[in-house]
């Protein structure tokens, strides 16, 4: 656990509602930019951001003290977040929609290594990329966001996964390698082509 989220989790012991309040201050653009890749639409992630605070608030003022002390804030933030959007996919399935749309943010990759993340220079890369993200299966892209975006270490994204970390460096992996596959169809059949 960092030294930050160790002094919030004895912060959110001694007082709720002080605890929350520098729980949002930390968390809460890292939890928005974490649900806009999932959603791939600001006012989705908004909404949902909205209601991973809400239920984050509602379960803390539950908890005992040492449970709050022995909380991981960010972790269990982007459990709770992906638990949201999980719910809301499911919503949408069950109920008909208009024709999927993909919003313009004017949020950048913080990732700046060589990979995805640069293909995100202009509105219509960022457009592109999420499209592609969305084609993820979703345990591909909870994990390449929650690292590649979040920034979180493979153990974090495990423990919000609830899934050892190897298993989350192999969705990293392929979940990575699917997104050159469609960021970059021409380059697959030749490679196919010439095998």
């Amino acid at each position: 656990m960092s030294e930050k989220d160790g002094l919030l989790a004895d912060r959110l012991a001694m007082d709720v509602d002080d605890g929350f309040a520098e729980l949002v201050r930390l968390h809460a653009s890292a939890v928005r930019m974490y649900l806009l890749r999932l959603s791939g639409s600001a006012a989705d992630a908004d909404d949902l951001g909205q209601d991973t605070f809400l239920r984050a608030y509602k379960a803390l003022q539950s908890y005992s003290a040492d449970r709050r002390r022995a909380l991981r804030p960010r972790a269990w933030l982007m459990s709770i977040a992906t638990n949201v959007w999980r719910n809301d996919v499911r919503a949408k399935s069950r109920r008909p929609v208009s024709a999927g749309r993909v919003e313009d943010s004017s949020d950048t990759w913080p990732d700046h290594r060589p990979g995805p993340g640069e293909r995100a220079d202009t509105a219509a890369d960022r457009r592109v990329l999420v499209g592609a993200l969305a084609q993820l299966p979703e345990a591909y892209r909870v994990a390449v966001v929650l690292r590649h975006v979040v920034g979180m270490s493979y153990a974090e994204v495990a423990e919000v996964q609830e899934c050892p970390v190897g298993t989350v460096k192999a969705q990293v992996s392929r979940g990575l390698g699917r997104l050159r596959e469609l960021l970059n169809p021409e380059e697959v059949t030749l490679r196919e082509v010439t095998m």
